[in-house]
């Protein structure tokens, strides 16, 4: 038996950096069911979170995750085809030989499944980085304590929009509502 004095084992260099700001809550009860919250003045610009995305095969995400609740917290996702053009499964493409899907589902790891839809207050935007698969969330303006962290889902929602109402009695020229709204450069 031999007995190792080379202590823990060191993580490789090389590695993505993951982040989340401080004083984010989840709160479990909203009108929207859960999501999450500002637990402190946020800055606009602010990094909220870095979260890594595991890409569903487009095959296995139309016949198990859609049919789960899973499916409900999932992102579109560009998809790529393995390399070496098999499935799994041995065949060459996961659809009878046509043409692969161009997109899948994606699951976002982290808080980033958790944000909360909203057309008219959304305060936090998202980028993907397809080739290191990960979401990055950042405020698009200043954030105040206790204010949900929202962002948009786009216009293919499936389920009704608690704003929808109000978006439809805003102004016809949206120019106006881009006034308040600080883009991120």
């Amino acid at each position: 038996m031999s007995t190792s004095t080379a202590g823990p084992p060191k993580a490789p260099t090389g590695g993505i950096p993951l982040k989340r700001a401080e004083d984010l809550v989840l709160v479990l009860e909203t009108p929207k069911g859960r999501g999450v919250f500002a637990n402190r003045d946020i800055p606009g610009r602010t990094i909220l979170e870095v979260c890594p995305v595991l890409v569903l095969d487009p095959v296995e995400n139309e016949e198990h995750v859609a049919k789960t609740e899973l499916y409900h917290y999932t992102y579109n996702w560009p998809y790529t085809p393995p390399q070496n053009g098999m499935n799994g499964e041995g065949s060459n493409s996961s659809n009878g030989g046509s043409k692969p899907p161009t997109m899948t589902q994606a699951v976002i790891f982290g808080l980033g499944s958790m944000f909360n839809h909203s057309t008219i207050h959304q305060n936090v935007g998202w980028e993907r980085d397809l080739t290191n698969k990960l979401i990055t969330y950042t405020t698009l303006r200043d954030v105040t304590k206790g204010e949900e962290l929202c962002i948009s889902y786009g216009q293919r929602l499936t389920f009704r929009d608690t704003e929808e109402e109000k978006v439809s009695e805003g102004p016809e020229d949206w120019t106006e509502v881009l006034n308040y709204i600080e883009f991120i450069d």
